[in-house]
């Protein structure tokens, strides 16, 4: 059933199919700008644009929303100028939902100095305690919030949960986050423990402000507020953050839906989603930051997150890593040099439609910007479809097939267990 309360300001979530024997269901959430099926991938659109590609052939994929984020936007062009543009959603002419991270990660991440990807395996990382040879630390943490080095001017700022709030509003997108820290695989249990306990509180912050802010906001669309889920790979610091940010009540504002963030280890994230989704309330979304990989998407689903994001296949397509059926491979390789042939027989996409694979190989040997432009909309069709297939294979009780022939495709010949790191 729909909350009434979210309902009655134009945002609700609702429960459709359930996955047998699973946390896995599909919904639907319904914001002032359109209604998301889930589980859906949400494009990653960071500074109001999703690299190399226009909106309209955003659209054109079938994704149902684009996520930004607040700290490059509060940066460049600033989340004043895009509130007097009408929001972010027009800003970029994107006319369907938005989402918009804290800022979180990205204070935090480019914070110590350099670009810090949340690994999924410890393998070979150092201690988070210790920054990178002739980098400095361009981020300090209190219990009131952050003071950052901006990473394009070297200027400085300072970020509380009030600040996020505030940013947020402005750039009006239809789901907001509560700010949260960043925490790494690599930090102290007791690090951990002290991390969960400041974005607690940190919540409580983000829920007045964002009541006072809506409050004052009269007759503009109602914006959603998801709270973040931190506790790394403990299960009683995990537990304890998704009930804690699940009862909470400030002034009559609780979350609207909840976000896992953090590193999680990829062989244990399922374990760790499953923990969160079991303690959080079943009427509200979930929303899994950083995910992408085939195998992470099926392994989410079945326990219990409803919607997603990760920056990865545009990154990676402007690389010349492309994704198909039978796995992720580079096009630039000397193997497509005289491929008269799609990326992918089987993609519906734009590129795979009109392009070959010797033409993208190309593209990027000769260093056009064009072969980052079709990489990135065959990759993100690619995602988009397969979440999309997801999602009706729930539907028609094909889940279990659908989940072995993909992965079997995909994977032939190597571990599931390969990293993949989460990014946000």
């Amino acid at each position: 059933m729909l909350d009434q309360r979210q309902q009655a300001r134009g945002f609700g979530f609702e429960i459709g199919d359930r996955l047998p024997d699973a946390l896995g269901r599909t919904g639907r959430i319904t914001t002032p700008h359109g209604v998301i099926e889930t589980p859906a991938f949400v494009v990653v659109g960071t500074k109001a644009t999703v690299k190399t590609v226009l909106p309209e052939s955003v659209a054109q994929l079938g994704a149902q929303a684009v996520l930004a984020n607040a700290y490059h936007l509060y940066l460049q062009p600033g989340s004043e100028l895009i509130e007097e543009a009408g929001g972010l959603g027009r800003f970029m002419n994107w006319p369907g939902p938005t989402y918009t991270d804290s800022g979180g990660f990205q204070v935090m991440s480019l914070g110590v100095g350099f670009k810090k990807v949340l690994a999924m395996d410890t393998t070979g990382l150092r201690s988070d305690e210790v920054v990178a040879e002739g980098k400095s630390r361009l981020a300090r943490v209190d219990d009131d919030g952050v003071t950052f080095t901006s990473h394009l001017d070297g200027s400085r700022h300072r970020f509380t949960p009030e600040v996020s709030m505030q940013v947020q509003h402005q750039l009006g997108a239809d789901i907001i986050f509560a700010f949260d820290e960043l925490t790494t695989l690599m930090n102290t249990r007791g690090y951990q423990e002290s991390s969960v306990e400041r974005t607690h509180a940190w919540a409580i912050r983000c829920l007045r402000e964002h009541r006072r802010l809506t409050e004052e906001r009269v007759g503009r669309p109602y914006q959603a507020l998801f709270g973040v889920v931190q506790g790394a790979q403990y299960e009683d610091l995990r537990r304890r953050a998704a009930r804690g940010l699940a009862e909470l009540e400030v002034d009559g504002q609780t979350f609207d839906g909840f976000g896992i963030g953090g590193a999680l280890e990829k062989e244990n994230l399922g374990t760790i989603t499953g923990w969160v989704s079991s303690e959080l309330p079943e009427n509200k979304p979930r929303h899994m930051l950083g995910i992408s990989e085939p195998d992470d998407l099926f392994t989410c689903v079945e326990n219990g997150a409803d919607t997603f994001d990760c920056v990865s296949p545009s990154r990676v397509a402007r690389n010349s890593a492309v994704y198909s059926r039978d796995g992720r491979y580079n096009v630039s390789a000397a193997t497509s040099r005289r491929a008269f042939e799609p990326i992918d027989p089987e993609c519906d996409c734009y590129t795979c439609a009109n392009y070959t694979r010797a033409y993208l190989h190309h593209l990027f040997k000769a260093k056009e910007m064009l072969a980052a432009t079709l990489c990135t909309i065959h990759n993100e069709r690619f995602v988009i479809s397969l979440v999309d297939r997801i999602r009706s294979s729930i539907g028609d009780g094909t889940y279990a097939e659908l989940k072995a022939e993909t992965l079997g495709r995909y994977y032939a010949g190597r571990s599931l267990s390969v990293s993949s790191g989460t990014t946000r």
